[in-house]
């Protein structure tokens, strides 16, 4: 019986256009039995605004698996030291086209830039400040994850420029164009054990979505674990089973069988 639900958004449950399957809401308001969970790498504001009429009936798992929220109550918090978010910014001023997200628990901050990439910027963090100078925000919030966002889908090559960021902090390609840095033991597997644990549901009662890298520790504790189509390699090796790409509705394919 499956009691937890946990899906991803971007290249999961929504599709290309940024827009979830018009039956998710009514699926999960019909299914008051299953505990249904957001886990993504967007802001929570961001993932809280997009289901308006099941905002309190979610579980939220955002700035993957850095923060939990359920029905407004902040149940889960593992922030990153001031002086690795600094880290993270020097990380890569020798990159081109890449810019830096600070993601805090108040509000994420970015550089004024392009109309198109302060666009993307604010498709996944509603709360967005710009600033000039980052280093100074960073001692105005608590943060829970830097995002890069990578121009001409560059964000693998990017990734191996890097270089050694040190054994506190792991980024990870989560898309084509961004990469996110997370603190060493953050992810979203971790974070869905403890709803796990705090809800009393089993592995095997709990079935997961994904398609990124992002996602590969939260399909390892779930037994019912699903790759979509369009997923990365690795996380098609790693999901016990596949569904349909998120532009046909994969989530929901699976979901309307119960």
């Amino acid at each position: 019986m499956i009691k937890l639900v946990i899906t991803d958004m971007d290249g999961t449950l929504l599709n290309t256009q940024k827009q979830p399957p018009k039956d998710f809401s009514p699926w999960v308001l019909s299914h008051p039995d299953i505990l249904v969970a957001i886990a993504s790498g967007r802001q929570y504001y961001t993932l809280y605004d997009e289901f308006p009429e099941i905002c309190d009936r979610l579980v939220y798992i955002p700035d993957n698996g850095a923060l939990s929220f359920y029905q407004g109550e902040m149940i889960h918090k593992d922030i990153m030291e001031p002086g690795d978010v600094e880290k993270c910014l020097k990380a890569v001023e020798h990159i081109p086209g890449v810019t830096p997200i600070i993601c805090g628990v108040k509000a994420a901050y970015m550089r004024p830039s392009r109309p198109e990439i302060e666009a993307q910027g604010h498709i996944y963090y509603h709360r967005l400040e710009f600033h000039e100078d980052l280093y100074a925000c960073i001692r105005k919030d608590e943060f829970a994850k830097v995002t890069y966002y990578v121009e001409e889908y560059r964000a693998a090559e990017a990734h191996k420029e890097l270089g050694d960021m040190g054994s506190r902090l792991v980024p990870i390609v989560s898309g084509r164009d961004w990469i996110d840095v997370n603190k060493a033991g953050v992810n979203k597997g971790n974070a869905v054990r403890e709803i796990q644990q705090r809800f009393g549901i089993l592995p095997e009662e709990s079935m997961a979505f994904g398609d990124y890298m992002n996602d590969y520790e939260m399909l390892g504790c779930c037994t019912h674990s699903y790759a979509m189509a369009n997923s990365c390699e690795e996380i098609l090796q790693t999901a016990r089973y596949h569904t349909a790409s998120n532009d046909e509705e994969g989530v929901m394919k699976i979901l309307r069988k119960f």
